[in-house]
């Protein structure tokens, strides 16, 4: 299915439902809500969450609501569509092809609201913004991404930077900081942005050249890339039942960006943030010899400094970063 597993922020929902609304005319003349468009709304945010997730319990979640109902919404909409949307097995519900194909044109509707609402709330916002991210998230994600913001906000100037260390957040000339670390807890203006999984990712060339690394033992003769330090390919060896000891070889570089750069020239494989990833996985340029997956004990976080939240152009590019990662 190609609608992507991904979580709305509850602004993005808020937006949804007054665009919505808005658009399908949900309030009568007098002013007053029209519930029968209402629940239109609530049914076509239920199907459109329920593809994304696959589960009653997670659109419940996003959408706070119980989840019975959402799976009266759901029950609903199929009434007044008038063809079968949802398979039915056991305690289990799926949408059917037809369901899956609706599901996508909600989504492409619900997503053309928001870019509208996006494009008319961006006049008058202008001036500069300096944003600090890791070298990897930077040249594998934003940079690929960012074209869409400046589209949006021509009068915005953007600038980015690289921190000197991971983790550091002190910069002053920056407005936004895109960190990768252990923990925030500490700063109460710092936020969770994505949680990532590090697996083995190589070449097709570097696959083959190993017979496609039939089982883990076959590692044992492939170049190993770190980043620093042996400790990711230690915590995957000790995952996988697999002495601590065979991680301590190949080769160490300074940043994650020379890890990806040696893995798509041939040169060994890394142990690859599956996000950063993405886009060289789905281009076929990097691939997954094994299914195992190890939780990363750092994650992505967004931290604002205090003095910098009233800025328009920071809180316009903190509203699209995060629209943005949903979709990833």
């Amino acid at each position: 299915d190609s609608i992507a597993r991904k979580k709305r922020t509850k602004s993005e929902i808020f937006s949804l439902e007054r665009g919505i609304q808005f658009t399908i005319g949900a309030k009568t003349p007098n002013g007053e809500i029209d519930h029968e468009s209402h629940a239109a709304t609530q049914a076509l945010r239920a199907v459109e969450s329920f593809a994304r997730h696959g589960t009653v319990w997670q659109a419940a979640d996003e959408l706070n609501l119980t989840r019975s109902a959402v799976s009266h919404q759901l029950r609903l909409l199929e009434r007044d569509l008038g063809f079968v949307i949802l398979n039915r097995i056991g305690t289990r519900v799926e949408l059917t092809p037809r369901g899956r194909a609706y599901a996508r044109d909600v989504r492409k509707a619900l997503d053309l609201i928001l870019s509208s609402a996006s494009r008319n709330a961006s006049q008058g916002i202008s001036g500069p913004i300096t944003i600090s991210c890791p070298p990897a998230f930077a040249a594998s994600w934003l940079c690929i991404n960012l074209n869409s913001f400046t589209e949006t906000y021509p009068e915005v100037m953007v600038s980015l930077t690289t921190p000197r260390r991971i983790g550091d957040v002190s910069s002053p000339e920056a407005d936004v900081f895109i960190t990768f670390w252990h923990s925030f807890s500490a700063k109460p203006e710092a936020q969770l942005l994505k949680k990532v999984e590090f697996t083995p990712l190589c070449s097709p060339a570097y696959l083959n050249k190993f017979d496609g690394f039939p089982d883990t033992r076959s590692l044992m003769r492939a170049t190993l890339l770190h980043i620093e330090s042996y400790h990711d390919w230690e915590n995957w060896m000790h995952m996988i039942g697999s002495p601590v000891e065979y991680a301590h070889r190949g080769i160490r570089c300074a940043d994650m960006n020379l890890v990806y750069a040696s893995a798509l020239a041939s040169q060994g494989i890394a142990m690859g943030d599956e996000f950063v990833c993405r886009d060289a996985m789905e281009r076929g340029l990097l691939v997954r010899p094994f299914e195992q997956a190890l939780p990363s004990e750092s994650a992505y976080y967004l931290v604002t400094p205090p003095e910098k939240r009233g800025n328009a152009a920071v809180h316009a590019f903190l509203n699209w970063l995060k629209t943005e990662l949903m979709k990833s």
